[in-house]
């Protein structure tokens, strides 16, 4: 079990993922910014995502280890045991590791001749999220002799993972000069999920009483316990590789569980030179009725220790079947049920929102006085404003605030740079680059360049790229 845990603390410093986008939320250069806020300001009339490189997001972190903790050669000259207790000691069950990953197979959009912008497309999306549970961890590691009469927590286990396929379709509308808002419709089909979150109970060690026939009594109080999957248990019966394969492709087409959901969003400028911007994603939630295995332990156990039996009384072997009886005994006491029932799956909805100052030199043509245009606001080629971001997980919603300064250097180029502070360092930045070629749109946008330096540092990297065709309106 302690080797089980390093690889795990090992892994889990490398491997860990937050859905944040704060570099590229708000750049109304990039038309996957559609997907960041569906009433976010739109400059082109028509635009085409290459498929397959259209988006590609990847952003790995963790809040509580590093693999320099644990492996660092600043460290070298202390045992690796420590540190690895040191680290257990000092996280808390509220760190977390999470993983998301995005890949878009389509990307489309135009400006209709009423003047809505329509957009849609297909995108596959990988989301995981792991709770540290500190109290199993110190059990593991360090044993219970030295715990007695404490209670070990076995309601901080919390984990969710979810594959799935998106697909999207939506509408913005630019409402007079100083509104424009959105709302985009997704169908979500699941291909394989599972979550367990909202577990409880306790693992006590106590003195037995006289009656005992051992020194210490073990017990497993107010057990209740659960995993929920679908889409995994039929995996399991399939025989080679490609036969998961054609299952996974099925499901992504439509062939899965299924569920719905909504993002809406707005922009709207307070004043001339001061914008605002708001959205709300993911709101829906996934069905769960196919190929369903709810697994859950409930039980109150005591369990006294291994009584020891003279040889003469062993079997006929001469030996004693302890463990095999003690497993028998656990089975019996502790036991797992299997159940096939649907259950229904809220997603985890994210909220973005910013404002901006907008400064510089008229981006439109014209002067920055733009007497005929009072009320709406004017194109600058600087800004510089705060993000906030959120995103609502099973032990309450994991936060970030970005400070933000974007420029456009020239018509086909522009950048923003980021500076966020959220739950895994106070010391995120991070810097995005489109530029557009002819009709052609690239862009590039990573955040905690600080650690490039040294990678095994670094509690979160993120990097998003993508290339698109896209038809600025004239």
């Amino acid at each position: 079990m302690k080797i089980l845990l390093f690889y795990s603390l090992a892994l889990l410093g490398v491997v860990g993922i937050a859905q944040n986008k704060q570099v590229l939320y708000g750049m109304e250069d990039i038309p996957q910014n559609l997907l960041l806020n569906p009433g976010t300001k739109l400059t082109q009339k028509a635009h085409y995502g290459i498929p397959l490189l259209s988006q590609i997001h990847l952003n790995v972190g963790t809040s509580g280890v590093s693999v320099h903790d644990i492996f660092g050669a600043s460290n070298a000259t202390e045992d690796i045991n420590t540190r690895i207790r040191d680290k257990i000691f000092e996280m808390s069950s509220k760190d977390f590791f999470t993983a998301t990953q995005q890949l878009e197979l389509i990307n489309f959009g135009w400006l209709a001749k009423n003047k809505l912008y329509f957009s849609g497309g297909i995108y596959e999306e990988l989301d995981f999220v792991f709770y540290f549970p500190r109290d199993l961890a110190i059990l593991v590691w360090e044993g219970n002799s030295d715990y007695i009469n404490y209670e070990f927590d076995l309601g901080e286990i919390s984990t969710t993972a979810d594959l799935m396929t998106v697909y999207h379709f939506g509408v913005n509308k630019q409402i007079g000069k100083k509104l424009t808002v959105g709302l985009r419709a997704k169908l979500y089909s699941s291909m394989a999920s599972f979550k367990s979150t909202n577990n409880s109970g306790k693992f006590v060690t106590r003195l037995g009483d006289n009656d005992s026939p051992n020194i210490y009594e073990h017990s497993l109080e107010n057990v209740n316990m659960s995993v929920e999957t679908s889409g995994i248990a039929s995996l399991q019966d399939e025989e080679n590789s490609s036969q998961v394969s054609s299952e996974i492709l099925g499901r992504a087409l439509l062939g899965g569980n299924l569920g719905i959901g909504f993002d809406v969003g707005m922009t709207y400028d307070i004043t001339r030179d001061i914008t605002a911007t708001a959205s709300i994603l993911d709101f829906g939630a996934i069905f769960h009725t196919k190929d369903v295995e709810t697994y859950q332990a409930r039980t109150n156990y005591t369990l006294d220790g291994i009584e020891l039996i003279f040889p003469p009384l062993a079997n006929e072997e001469g030996t004693l079947p302890y463990y095999s009886d003690l497993e028998d005994e656990v089975e019996r006491e502790v036991p797992i049920d299997t159940l096939y029932n649907s259950y229904t799956q809220m997603l985890p909805m994210k909220v973005n929102a910013s404002i901006a100052y907008n400064f510089g030199r008229p981006t439109d043509g014209g002067t920055d006085c733009n007497c005929m245009n009072m009320s709406g606001s004017i194109p600058k080629n600087q800004s510089i404003g705060l993000q906030y971001y959120s995103v609502f997980r099973p032990k309450g919603p994991q936060l970030a605030g970005t400070l933000f300064y974007y420029r456009r250097f020239a018509s086909f180029l522009a950048a923003k740079a980021t500076y966020t502070v959220d739950s895994y360092t106070a010391s995120n930045i991070g810097l995005g680059l489109v530029a557009d070629v002819g009709k052609f749109n690239f862009y590039i946008a990573a955040d905690n360049l600080l650690a490039y330096s040294n990678l095994a540092k670094a509690k979160s990297v993120s990097l998003q790229l993508g290339f698109n065709i896209k038809i600025d309106r004239e």
